[in-house]
């Protein structure tokens, strides 16, 4: 039915009527153009048109409530994350002298990180050079790394002390288009503009073992997959992001359905064939 809805919504800005008016041009099509009210027995066409709008009118209500407990949801992860933000910050304590000299004279980062490699032979030749996603869809470089799902993105920053540091020593600073992050008296490690813009209300982080900074970034298209994290990072290829099946059976129906479909786009573009949005058009053309 989707196929149709282009051509429903293009008649039905034209009644300045709102829906009596569409109403009433559909029955009047139905009436003088087909048999729909005498072809069959009287009452046919009243039974007819009941079950066809009773069963709708059970999927909007649906559709509806999904879309109500998603928002009742997002309400209480946004509550969640404003209190873990008031804890962190009732957490922060002065770092001492010592630790303050052994801030000065040590270099935090750790080394090692395997790094997220480019791609050298694929059959998509705007692909080669673009990083291979890790395992989490995002990237592996020299300072950091990075995961993603539709929803949000998580920032692992790993620090090398020979004591646990905690969060007054840590400078961490969320913009909606822009993120700072770094130790204290020492140059920035993260200072760019993000390639896509954060809910600020939803975005938090937290020091993990006195070792990690952890930050997690709520998208505001949750519709689109993040190709890099700063504008001035590599890009990664998100033709090579495959979600688990799992994570896809925790997104709302609607949610799947549109992950499903830019799944399946990318596959035909790789191949050479049209995507969905090319079928329906041609659809509706042939129609």
């Amino acid at each position: 039915m989707q196929d149709y809805d282009q051509i429903l919504f293009s008649i039905a800005e034209k009644h300045t009527g709102g829906i009596p008016d569409f109403l009433t041009t559909i029955a009047s099509f139905l009436g003088r153009k087909t048999d729909f009210f005498v072809g069959a027995s009287e009452g046919e066409w009243e039974k007819l048109l009941i079950n066809s709008f009773s069963k709708e009118a059970e999927n909007a209500r649906k559709i509806f409530k999904e879309k109500q407990l998603e928002k009742l949801r997002a309400e209480e992860k946004r509550k969640e994350n404003i209190q873990r933000k008031q804890e962190l910050e009732a957490k922060i304590v002065e770092v001492t002298d010592e630790e303050a000299l052994e801030i000065q004279n040590n270099d935090f980062l750790v080394k090692g990180m395997e790094m997220s490699k480019p791609i050298e032979e694929t059959d998509d030749k705007s692909d080669i050079g673009k990083l291979q996603p890790n395992d989490g869809n995002g990237c592996n470089l020299e300072k950091y790394m990075w995961t993603q799902t539709l929803q949000e993105v998580e920032i692992k920053i790993p620090f090398n002390t020979n004591f646990d540091l905690k969060s007054r020593d840590i400078i961490v600073n969320i913009g909606k288009k822009h993120l700072k992050v770094g130790l204290k008296g020492h140059p920035l490690i993260i200072d760019g503009e993000i390639c896509a813009e954060v809910k600020l209300e939803d975005s938090v982080w937290v020091l993990q073992d006195g070792k990690h900074v952890l930050i997690t970034l709520e998208k505001i298209n949750q519709m689109n997959w993040w190709d890099r994290l700063l504008t001035t990072d590599p890009k990664i290829s998100t033709k090579k992001i495959n979600p688990e099946p799992s994570k896809l059976s925790d997104l709302d129906g609607e949610t799947r359905s549109l992950v499903e479909k830019m799944m399946y786009d990318q596959k035909q573009k790789e191949l050479g064939l049209p995507t969905s949005d090319d079928q329906k058009k041609q659809n509706v053309l042939n129609q």
